[in-house]
């Protein structure tokens, strides 16, 4: 159901009390209007400068005061709805809130909305209230945005190559932002270099998450680490991202369901993160991280609603890769030792997976496999379970060059194969140690990093997969039936 069908129906079943949070006041009045009109009800105003006035008319002498505009109210018997604008700061006066539960009891015929950012409600008023939240624009509301905008920045002079398809990801980009802020992210995306093209989308999508990503438990990450043809090995696991990628963009996709996800397990630093990041790249999605550390609280009941709220966001920034790293560590059950929390968190959690859609590609990795929930790991959650292991003596010649590249040296001047056969069994990011452990001992001793130097880095490191080979070993035993090799 839209806004105004939704705001409708409250109003003919007569709620007295409708308590609104509102940030685009303009938007909501619209829907109040059109709301109002389809239940044949008149709309007045109410603010604290102008006071209580017809829609369009002159204000009411001596309503400046709520209590003296909802003496008004009460006098009145034609249906009608009543918006007080900015009524948070009010409600902190117990004179008022006892005048608003006794105005809302006796009113027969009409309605009160009381609206401000993130109104809250007495408990004075939790009986009479009902609260009701506009939702985001639906995509009708977001092409007369686009449209207009557009119209606009033409007439200013601006570039503008948007065909019927581009328009259409221009739309489905600023999907999930109030109406006002997707008309400034698209003049932002203008002003950059006075131009709107394809090219913009991406960007845009990248400063959506970036206006949303404000509560510190969703962060948005700067995925500056290049494509998937980056990354070395996992041949499986890019050629499964490359079949899905192919169908979402093909038109003959259109009737399959989106790809929603993949859970990583492996060997600690094998790559598993920085598939996540060149993933985004190269999807052109901005790549948000959802941190479960940050989720819990001392309070009942508040860490299952900082996860709702997270959530929220992400869908709102969609289309996005998200990002959950070490997920074990945040939807492990913990025994009764947290009251429960752990068990509300994960099945918040597991409600959002069945039920979301796939604008959100989730990338979750885990390292302790034996943490896992088996609720979380089972099919239906993620669309594929892969196994990252150490990398092969090619994916290990493509990481050396990757990194040698990436910090200013000559792969050429270094021979590869040798090196990658004295770093057997290392992840890619012990690789990586080893090349800049190198490189300081370079300038340490004033010389250039070289073969000699980068070979004994490399023998005198120990990795994971000989220092805890058990451990190793049981990873991968438990992937053998579980999940796909990368």
């Amino acid at each position: 159901m839209d806004n105004v069908s939704d705001l409708e129906v409250l109003l003919k079943s007569r709620h007295a009390l409708l308590v609104a949070p509102v940030d685009d006041e303009q938007r909501f009045l619209r829907i109040v209007r059109s709301a109002a009109r389809a239940a044949d009800q008149d709309v007045w105003l109410w603010s604290v400068t102008r006071g209580l006035a017809r829609d369009g008319l002159e204000a009411m002498y001596g309503t400046t005061s709520i209590t003296a505009a909802l003496e008004f109210v009460s006098a009145r018997s034609e249906p009608a709805v009543y918006v007080f604008a900015d009524a948070h700061p009010q409600l902190g006066d117990p004179v008022v809130v006892r005048a608003l539960k006794e105005t809302a009891a006796g009113i027969d015929r009409g309605t009160i909305i009381l609206t401000g950012p993130d109104i809250a409600t007495p408990a004075e008023l939790d009986a009479a209230a009902h609260t009701w939240r506009l939702q985001p624009p639906d995509r009708a509301e977001l092409r007369d945005v686009v449209a207009r905008t557009l119209r606009d920045l033409d007439q200013r002079g601006f570039s503008i190559a948007i065909g019927p398809q581009d328009f259409e990801a221009v739309v489905d980009g600023l999907a999930g932002v109030p109406m006002r802020q997707a008309e400034q992210l698209l003049q932002q995306t203008a002003l950059d270099d006075q131009t709107v093209d394809a090219s913009d989308v991406p960007r845009m999508l990248t400063a959506k998450a970036e206006l949303l990503a404000t509560d510190g438990i969703v962060e948005l990450v700067e995925a500056d680490v290049g494509t998937l043809d980056a990354v070395g090995g996992l041949d499986h696991l890019k050629e499964w991202l490359a079949i899905r990628r192919t169908a979402m963009t093909s038109p003959n996709g259109r009737h399959l369901d989106p790809p929603r996800g993949i859970l990583l397990t492996g060997v600690p630093g094998a790559g598993k993160s920085f598939v996540a990041k060149t993933l985004a790249r190269t999807w052109g999605r901005p790549l948000v991280l959802l941190d479960p550390g940050k989720l819990y609280s001392k309070y009942l009941g508040e860490s299952e609603e900082r996860l709702r709220r997270a959530l929220e966001t992400v869908d709102a920034m969609a289309p996005v890769v998200m990002w959950i790293d070490e997920i074990e560590k945040g939807f492990a059950p913990s025994g009764e030792g947290d009251g429960g929390a752990s068990a509300r968190v994960l099945g918040t959690f597991l409600r959002w997976m069945q039920d979301r859609d796939g604008q959100v590609f989730v990338v979750a990795t885990a390292n302790d496999v034996s943490r896992l929930p088996p609720e979380l790991a089972r099919r239906g959650r993620f669309d594929e379970v892969f196994f990252v292991d150490v990398p092969g003596a090619e994916a290990r010649m493509a990481i050396l060059r990757l990194h040698l590249s990436r910090r200013g040296q000559e792969p050429e001047a270094f021979d590869l194969a040798r090196l990658a056969e004295l770093s057997e069994g290392f992840t890619g990011a012990e690789i990586e140690t080893a090349i800049v452990s190198g490189l300081y001992r370079s300038v340490a001793i004033d010389r250039t990093l070289d073969q000699p130097l980068l070979e004994d880095e490399l023998e005198t490191t120990v990795p994971l997969s000989r220092a805890r080979a058990e451990d190793i070993a049981r990873l991968r035993l438990w992937a053998n039936d579980r999940a796909v090799m990368a």
